[in-house]
């Protein structure tokens, strides 16, 4: 009921072809989205599990060249290879040291100009949603000349 005077509200129209449009192709948008989003989820997380894999090669070099060091330093001590193997286990700082191996060769004595190599090994996997899509060693392997 209108008052006496005013004008009763005029109906309204059936929006334009423009909006219409404009409100599916912004429903298309999210449709796509919505279909892309796991698989672009699924490569974040593959670029970090490989990111992580590179962090721990990167930490059994390390241990490979600390513990090719040590023996440098302990051709005369009696405990040289095991200073060794505890020197690059503890070159490591987020690697479990319980999964690393280390293997020192030739065993003690060491003699001026003989070789030395020290030998790194570290289990590893990468896990995308708990599916293992790939597993082995990482392997790093340090030779030095005794002095």
């Amino acid at each position: 009921m209108s008052q006496p005077g005013t004008d009763p509200p005029a109906p309204t129209a059936a929006p334009a072809p423009a909006d219409r449009r404009a409100r599916r192709s912004r429903g298309q948008a999210m449709v796509e989205f919505t279909l892309i989003l796991p698989m672009l989820l699924l490569l974040i997380l593959g670029i970090y599990q490989f990111g992580q894999t590179y962090a721990d090669y990167i930490q059994v070099t390390n241990a490979a060249r600390d513990g090719g060091r040590k023996a440098l330093v302990s051709r005369s001590d009696a405990s040289g290879v095991a200073d060794v193997v505890s020197t690059a286990k503890n070159a490591t700082w987020w690697l479990d040291k319980n999964q690393m191996g280390v293997t020192v060769s030739p065993g003690q004595p060491w003699t001026t100009g003989q070789n030395v190599t020290v030998t790194v090994t570290y289990p590893y996997s990468i896990n995308l949603l708990g599916f293992v899509v790939g597993s082995g060693t990482l392997k790093s392997t340090t030779t030095v000349r005794m002095e």
